[in-house]
């Protein structure tokens, strides 16, 4: 699902199902150490999302290393690395990719339902609530509003690692296109409204993304390309 948004360059590793269990991923000690006294499905969420990230690894030519949370719990990606990770009931999934090919990688994986009450309202401005209702009105067969949750959580994962900074839902504005063709991932743009992370001496203002719609989740993926 995920590997479909994303360029050729980025490895890809999935896990559906008991493989989301993360049964038979052995973590490192450093990264048994973080989850030591954590309840077991936040355990089983951490050792899916690292033995995705190993095989990332692997298909990238890195050697398999810790992925320990870092400031704010974004993950401390190895050096020549950079990446995302998401995790939901029933999935798990890490994308990673050489510095060289892409600035940044946001990846976010929901269950494709209707947010709970009151979520929309904290998470999407006025201009994006219209959006959604026309969206729903054309293409009801789309929770629009998980869609631009989904899609807002991987603008964060995108922004922080070029930033260091905090993002609010309502500091990025995200216009969603309707899938135009059966079968065909969506696209999405984001207009940040505070100063975007400078880049080889390019701010960056905007990032565009893609998303789908398979086997009961929504998927959002943004690849940021060097200026």
């Amino acid at each position: 699902m995920i590997e479909e948004l994303l360029p050729g360059s980025v490895a890809v590793v999935e896990a559906h199902g008991r493989d989301a269990l993360g049964d038979g991923v052995v973590l490192y000690p450093e990264e048994e150490a973080v989850v030591a006294r954590a309840v077991e499905k936040r355990r089983r969420e951490f050792r899916a999302a690292r033995g995705c990230a190993r095989q990332a690894m692997e298909k990238l030519g890195v050697a398999p290393a810790p992925v320990l949370p870092g400031e704010r719990g974004a993950p401390r990606w190895p050096d020549r690395v950079i990446g995302s990770m998401t995790h939901c009931d029933g999935y798990c999934a890490a994308a990673l990719a050489h510095p060289g090919d892409l600035v940044s990688l946001g990846i976010d994986a929901e269950p494709h339902d209707r947010l709970p009450e009151g979520v929309l309202e904290a998470v999407a401005l006025p201009a994006e609530q219209t959006r959604l209702a026309d969206l729903a009105r054309s293409h009801p067969s789309v929770h629009w509003d998980r869609l631009l949750f989904s899609a807002k959580e991987s603008v964060y994962k995108a922004w922080f690692p070029l930033t260091r900074k905090w993002l609010d839902f309502l500091e990025a504005d995200i216009e969603i296109d309707p899938v135009s063709a059966p079968g065909a991932p969506g696209r999405f743009r984001v207009r940040l409204l505070v100063p975007g992370p400078v880049v080889d001496g390019h701010r960056i203002e905007t990032f565009d993304g893609r998303w789908t719609v398979d086997r009961g989740l929504t998927s959002t993926a943004i690849a940021v390309p060097r200026p």
